[in-house]
């Protein structure tokens, strides 16, 4: 198959001064911040679902875009022609990682076995493209909520048969990640939740989800595979209501079936905001409850109550993500991948490439801005002198559990404490972090 963006060359970075449109202005992935490359800190990835597996439609209207590797013919064909795509892209646009589900790389099938002849044969195609490329897996997962099979959930389903289906395509998904040297494996339950308590049993299907979790432990112990096992939350949409609501909902999951050792999360921005959350409060929650470990980076839209999946754009909340991110220590396995796709009327080839220019651009910008926080971290000295009573003999003692409520009733009335409010300072806090956002 011929060149799809045959007219444009390698993305690279140009600086600030530059008008090219498919140059980098701020993404320099040599560049050192804080001991590493930008291109270590961000470790970006582009996803093959919404750019290669979604032709623009919508549920008014029908595709726009007329991407030739969708139209109708030999599926595995077709297959190989947007795995040729997608890796032509994947390198021109000069970030390192990409992600799959086992349906967006290849057709499912009319059974079972077609189903695993035909993943395992695109498997193989993946490898000869990451070879060829240099391309590399952040992580792979398995869709196990489009085919019709998965109407009522897949692993909290209450047909058996059901749970199966769905834990086969994992135990493959999770094969192919650790062949291609994929340094994460995520699950996304989609489906896994309820429309309506009138037919739902919450004991059950929890009992389901947690029982197959640990079976993926035991799997990934027993292949060798050494990425992160990473749980993506979502709140609603497409079920009224998912078991991984939030970070702190899975936190709880993983507590009850003894398993926060063994999974972190996957956090994406919109899924934050449907859960009324922001973007910053999700990566602080995570890294407090010590299951940070990959993110989803998109936003949504404000007067949408949908998960619109945007590119990211809005550098001051990303400057408190990538703040969190630092402090924290920075990816381990995980980075930050473009689940995004474009607007339907961006129908252009190139605006693929704009997207992912800008989301890249932006999140550069705020890695730099976090960085000139940290250095002179003036939000760290506010949380250190706000708490700074814990540090002392009471605050000591209380979480030492020396104390109970009567002893400190008795210590209350012995030193006839008389405490007074301190301001938290919240905006001269936000006053700070504008100029050294806008200077």
């Amino acid at each position: 198959m011929a060149e799809y963006f045959k007219d444009i060359s390698k993305i690279q970075y140009e600086g600030t001064e530059s008008t090219n449109p498919l140059a980098f202005h701020h993404y320099n992935p040599s560049e050192v911040i804080l001991g590493k490359t930008m291109a270590e800190h961000l470790r970006f990835s582009s996803c093959y679902w919404h750019n290669f597996c979604w032709d623009g439609s919508d549920v008014f209207g029908q595709g726009v875009f007329g991407r030739p590797w969708l139209q109708a013919g030999d599926e595995m064909q077709r297959a190989k022609e947007k795995a040729n795509v997608a890796f032509e892209f994947f390198s021109k646009l000069n970030a390192p990682y990409y992600c799959f589900h086992d349906a967006d790389v290849a057709p499912g099938g009319k059974s079972i076995k077609e189903y695993i002849n035909n993943f395992a044969e695109i498997t193989d195609v993946l490898e000869q493209k990451q070879a060829e490329t240099g391309m590399k897996l952040l992580w792979g997962t398995a869709n196990l909520f489009s085919h019709p099979r998965y109407a009522g959930g897949a692993i909290t389903s209450p047909d058996p048969e059901i749970f199966t289906y769905g834990a086969t395509q994992v135990y493959h998904a999770m094969n192919a990640t650790k062949r291609l040297g994929g340094e994460n494996y995520v699950l996304w339950g989609g489906r896994e939740g309820y429309e309506t308590l009138l037919n739902t049993d919450l004991r059950q299907e929890r009992e389901q989800l947690g029982r197959f979790m640990q079976m993926v432990v035991e799997h990934k112990n027993k292949i060798g595979f050494k990425g992160a096992l990473l749980i993506e939350p979502k709140p609603q949409e497409p079920t009224k209501h998912q078991y991984d609501y939030d970070s702190a909902t899975v936190y709880g999951f993983l507590k009850q079936y003894g398993l926060e050792q063994e999974y972190k999360v996957n956090i994406e921005a919109n899924h934050a905001t449907l859960a009324g959350h922001s973007f910053h409060h999700e990566v602080a929650t995570a890294v407090s409850l010590g299951i940070f470990g990959s993110l989803d980076a998109n936003r949504g839209d404000a007067q949408l109550g949908w998960d619109t999946d945007q590119f990211p754009t809005d550098v001051p909340e990303l400057t408190l993500v990538m703040y969190e991110i630092l402090k924290a220590g920075g990816f381990t396995t995980g980075g930050m991948n473009f689940d995004c796709k474009l607007r339907r009327q961006s129908s252009d080839p190139a605006d693929m490439f704009h997207a992912h220019i800008g989301g890249m651009d932006h999140l550069a910008l705020s890695l730099r801005k976090a960085a000139a926080i940290l250095e002179n971290d003036f939000l760290a000295d506010c949380v250190k002198q706000r708490y700074a009573g814990w540090s002392g003999n009471l605050g000591k003692a209380i979480q030492n559990g020396e104390h109970s409520l009567g002893s400190l009733a008795d210590f209350a009335a012995a030193n006839n404490i008389q405490p007074k409010h301190l301001s938290g300072q919240q905006e001269l806090l936000e006053n700070k972090i504008n100029r050294v956002l806008f200077g």
